[in-house]
């Protein structure tokens, strides 16, 4: 008995990955060795466009935008979660927001990092900074001795000397 609902739970979770395959082409399944999560991508351009409407500003010490030049600030195949987690932090802080570091090379490696669309790095503002520290939790010091905070859904805002390295699991509320 035990078998045959194994099997079942199998095909059912197939189904539903060819589903969510087709449904959403532009989604990569990533994730660890528990569940897998399906991440949407999405262009420079797009998340460029959603800054815009909220009024997120960005830079790059190169002035440029390609992925694969670690002076440049892209966006490109950031995580779609991670640009509306960036609109929710803009919209519920009410802070000038400028973003220093995207999806381009130069960030250091992992599953939830910049490359792979999880991470953006932010200008330090004083409003910005009373704004993490005043209404997330203070979660202690990383390994590099970064400081870090955890909002309330989960995402995780870290002080790297000169700016904020924000690691977006959802959209903040969104």
């Amino acid at each position: 008995m035990k078998a045959v609902k194994a099997l079942r739970f199998l095909r059912i979770r197939s189904v539903l990955i060819a589903l969510a395959l087709v449904i959403a082409p532009g989604a990569a399944v990533i994730g660890t060795a528990g569940e897998a999560s399906a991440a949407t991508k999405i262009s420079h351009a797009t998340a460029t466009s959603m800054f815009r409407q909220v009024g997120i500003t960005w830079s790059s010490s190169g002035n440029c935008s390609n992925r694969n030049v670690s002076t440049c600030t892209s966006f490109e195949q950031l995580n779609l979660a991670t640009a509306q987690g960036a609109q929710t932090l803009k919209r519920a802080s009410g802070c000038a927001l400028n973003v220093t570091g995207g999806t381009e090379t130069g960030h250091a490696s992992g599953t939830y990092s910049h490359w792979n669309g999880y991470k953006l790095d932010y200008s330090k503002y004083t409003c910005l900074g009373n704004y993490i520290k005043n209404n997330f939790a203070y979660i202690g010091v990383r390994g590099d001795g970064a400081q870090q905070w955890r909002s309330g859904s989960g995402n995780i805002y870290a002080e790297e000397g000169n700016h904020w390295d924000v690691t977006y699991y959802n959209c903040g509320g969104c």
